[in-house]
């Protein structure tokens, strides 16, 4: 039997929507370091805040404005599938410029741009000239952006919970209770929320009292590389050409969960569907071999402990006997 250290489950907590509440953003940033900041490209103080996040060594994220699949007000320069390439790669850059310091970018709303793989191809091939990772903030169920990021080698990661949908202290706490369930179950979990003020309230009471086995921590560290798919990169043109094609049957199928996905939570306002990605590995403390010989006395007590972790080892035990 091998023992492995046991480390403190990670979580990452983003909040959206930076750059246009003064008050509410300098509360946030008044939290600890390791909760990430997404700013509005257009926001009137979205430069302003991430200079002071940036002093701070806080993750800073572009919160890039995409197409919804519902009839809602859009920011300025809100990135549509029906773009042509260059002019998505224009306005990549142009947010790049206005939200300084950035490791990344999340999408603020986005059903439509999300679900669309030649759309979410164009987002990638800029995304992957700077360098930068996507998170997948998950507003629709048929999501391409993991498809599309492949393509071009862009890490990305995917939200897991909205802390608050419901604009109440306690919804939130109780959907931070649930991020941190999900972190234990996975080993990491990303939580998104915005700067309301009772996000602000429960995020001040609630990070305080973190439990010990939760680590808080910046949406970047949970990043793993992803290589990109030998095959060449496609130019601008190439893109441009692509987006002008019908999208196919899986681009182009109601948005509901893949079966390997499991809903988690009410989704953003945008009333889109939530989805999480299929649990990784069952992990365990130790690595665990069935014995080859029937076990007495505490060596049985012992098996049975730790057969806790992998009942599925213990069960062909217990039937023998």
């Amino acid at each position: 039997m091998v023992c492995l250290q046991v480390s403190a489950a990670k979580l990452a907590i983003v909040i959206d929507d930076f750059g246009y509440r003064v008050k509410e953003d300098n509360q946030i940033l008044a939290l600890p370091a390791a909760v990430t900041i997404a700013i509005l490209p257009s926001s009137p103080h979205g430069r302003e805040v991430a200079e002071k996040a940036h002093q701070q060594g806080r993750d800073i994220l572009i919160h890039m404005p995409m197409k919804p699949l519902s009839n809602q007000p859009l920011e300025k320069d809100t990135l549509s599938p029906s773009m042509s390439a260059e002019d998505i790669d224009q306005l990549i850059k142009n947010a790049i410029k206005r939200v300084p310091y950035a490791k990344g970018m999340n999408n603020h709303m986005g059903s439509e741009m999300t679900s669309s793989l030649p759309g979410m191809r164009n987002v990638m091939h800029s995304l992957s000239q700077s360098n930068l990772f996507f998170l997948d903030s998950v507003t629709i169920g048929n999501t391409q952006v993991k498809n599309a990021a492949k393509e071009y080698g862009v890490p990305t990661l995917r939200r897991h919970i909205f802390i608050d949908n419901h604009q109440s202290e306690e919804e939130t706490r109780s959907q931070l209770n649930k991020a941190v369930a999900y972190a234990r179950k996975h080993g990491s979990a990303v939580a998104i929320g915005h700067p309301h003020p009772s996000t602000v309230r429960a995020l001040q009471k609630y990070l305080p009292q973190l439990p010990a086995d939760i680590e808080l921590v910046a949406v970047s560290s949970l990043l793993s590389p992803q290589p990109a798919d030998k095959q060449p990169a496609k130019s601008l043109r190439m893109l441009s050409e692509e987006a002008k094609q019908p999208q196919n049957s899986e681009s182009s199928t109601p948005p509901s969960a893949t079966p390997e996905e499991e809903v988690q939570v009410q989704p953003e306002p945008e009333q889109e569907v939530t989805t999480v990605e299929a649990p990784p590995a069952e992990l365990g403390l130790c690595e665990f071999e069935t014995p080859k010989n029937k076990l007495q006395g505490i060596d049985f007590i012992m098996f049975v402990v730790e057969g806790i972790y992998h009942d599925k080892a213990l069960q062909p035990l217990l039937l023998k006997d």
